[in-house]
């Protein structure tokens, strides 16, 4: 942890954008998809219900970018950190030794957030944190690196992880869906080539078959029912690239109107590409695998997103609606923490909860949400605090 003042020329679209990530993550505890079910007929509920939620396997939906918006965020800002750092004299050994070590503590925490969570019962690596820091030291590395290696180890991930689904085989008529960990359930399988990108009958679920069972479980690992996977860090890299190349055009190039339509330009690229594949039947979008067709449609979203911030905050200067989301943009680690220990622990259906509270006089419907509503008010009000006296957790 540290104190620091704030710089006059700071990215403020980028805190804006950081901080809007940590609120739609921070969100959950609304449980405003529940709250949705109970207003099944309203068409507004419904876009709420569904853009505050994860969808179940294909598709996208908002809730859906916040971990490839906080991974591009972490590409996007390392070129800044470098640029410091060298001006401090830092020497690249210096720094890939302080990358190792930050990648170290992020996967710790990652790993730690999750297994305290008694809705997983394994030593995981799938948390956001554990897969950035799995895939940082590549990213220093590549930070290093001219723009044409970097987009050649984006093109080369986004090929290499499409031929370890691409030719695993796909399971035989004896398959045992029950013990791959797939819900009885579960309806959701492509047919034909798309096939290979099934739940829990893939090559990532057959490394952590083999890589999760070498630690100690009392019962074994078998397949993360929702799809999740270890080596989902190798596409959230690319994301993260993506991230690393739009900071470089951030530090080094012209900002304002070029910049904005440099960032759509590539963006509606990468969107219609992933769009493409999906519909090819080529590689599906499915966020939990973290396909290439994944990583081109959220890196693109995340792309649009950065142009609408940075003519917003930086081009127009229109920033004093972005102030609650800047004491949250700078303190990200904070609230990430702070929100998942929440969730595991204060709401309902988890351990400290308390079935009776104050919201029980709005009725069952609303007392959920409206406890969440003061959890979240709680963590801002925390992060404020530690925002106006400058305190800063970094890793």
């Amino acid at each position: 942890m540290e104190t620091q003042s704030s710089k006059p020329d700071r990215l403020l679209s980028l805190d804006t954008f950081r901080g809007f990530a940590m609120f739609l993550m921070a969100m959950e505890l609304l449980r405003l998809p529940q709250l949705a079910e109970h207003f099944s007929n309203s068409a507004i509920w419904k876009v709420i219900g569904f853009h505050s939620d994860h969808v179940i396997w294909t598709g996208c939906s908002l809730h859906d970018l916040i971990q490839p918006a906080f991974s591009f965020m972490v590409g996007m800002a390392l070129p800044f950190s470098i640029a410091s750092r060298q001006a401090r004299g830092q020497t690249n050994q210096t720094m890939f030794t302080h990358a190792l070590w930050r990648a170290f503590l992020l996967v710790a925490i990652g790993v730690v957030l999750r297994f305290i969570d008694v809705r997983h019962l394994h030593l995981t690596f799938e948390d956001t944190l554990a897969q950035i820091g799995l895939g940082y030291p590549l990213l220093f590395l590549l930070g290093l690196k001219s723009s044409r290696v970097r987009w050649s180890a984006f093109l080369a991930i986004l090929v290499g992880y499409w031929l370890l689904f691409a030719l695993y085989p796909l399971p035989g008529p004896g398959f045992d869906r029950l013990d791959a960990g797939i819900p009885e359930d579960w309806n959701r399988h492509f047919t034909g080539f798309a096939a290979h990108w099934n739940l829990n009958s893939n090559g990532a679920w057959a490394f952590d078959r083999w890589f999760l069972n070498l630690f100690p479980f009392s019962d074994g690992f078998t397949g993360n029912p929702e799809g999740y996977s270890t080596l989902s860090f190798i596409p959230t890299l690319g994301t993260m690239i993506i991230g690393l190349i739009a900071g470089q055009w951030f530090k080094s190039g012209p900002r304002g109107i070029p910049l904005m339509i440099k960032l759509i330009t590539c963006g509606s690229i990468m969107l219609a590409l992933g769009v493409l594949l999906h519909e090819a039947g080529i590689c599906p979008i499915v966020k939990k695998l973290w396909t290439p067709s994944w990583t081109l449609l959220s890196g693109g979203w995340c792309l649009f997103l950065m142009a609408a911030f940075h003519g917003i905050n930086d081009v127009a200067k229109k920033n004093f609606w972005s102030y609650p989301l800047r004491v949250l943009g700078m303190n990200s680690i904070t609230m990430y923490i702070l929100t998942h220990l929440t969730e595991s622990f204060l709401t309902p259906g988890h351990r400290l909860y308390l079935e009776r509270s104050p919201f029980d006089v709005f009725g069952k419907v609303l007392q959920p949400t409206l406890h969440g509503a003061m959890l979240l008010i709680t963590l801002w009000c925390i992060l404020w605090v530690l925002y106006r006296r400058r305190i800063f957790l970094r890793i």
